[in-house]
């Protein structure tokens, strides 16, 4: 009988299983970039830690296999900043990237009354461009330099309207 991935909150005890994942899933863009001082690689668990503690993240499982991840946020002004989307390599490119995602969304929209979705990949990030633009992300400015090798690439995508509620309809005459 074969398992089925499910996405759900991560809790406390996940921090440490999501911090192993992030480290094999963010060699690659070191890497692509010649860059292994990237901030997901020199993330501590207690930084970890400190982002579930604040934010939104969720975990994609498989039986009790942590095999995905994404973390969210809702400022002020109701921009959801989206980060450290994560998917097992052994998993990847069966859409659970995309599942993930879409998962957030809901709860920060949900939740959080999220207006848009903001998030950034690598300029070199191929597959990540190709996936956020298929989702409905597109590119917002200009990439921002980091340094000689990495440039920064925000896409944005706006909520949808949420649904009109029971009893409030418009007077027709």
């Amino acid at each position: 009988m074969g398992m089925s991935v499910t996405i759900s909150t991560a809790n406390h005890s996940d921090a440490e299983k999501i911090l192993k994942l992030q480290y094999l899933c963010y060699q690659g863009e070191a890497e692509l970039y010649g860059d292994y001082t990237i901030e997901p690689l020199t993330q501590t668990l207690d930084d970890l830690r400190a982002e579930l503690a604040g934010g939104t993240v969720l975990v994609a499982r498989l039986g009790e296999e942590v095999v995905g991840s994404v973390r969210g946020a809702v400022d002020d002004d109701g921009t959801a900043r989206i980060g450290k989307l994560i998917v097992h390599p052994r998993m990847q490119r069966h859409g659970l990237g995309g599942r993930l995602l879409a998962a957030l969304e809901d709860r920060l929209a949900a939740e959080a009354e999220a207006k848009r979705y903001r998030l950034f990949t690598g300029h070199r990030s191929q597959v990540n461009l190709r996936m956020y633009r298929k989702l409905g992300y597109e590119q917002v400015g200009a990439a921002e330099p980091v340094n000689r090798r990495l440039s920064l690439v925000y896409m944005e995508k706006s909520a949808p309207e949420p649904p009109a509620r029971a009893g409030n309809y418009a007077a027709t005459a």
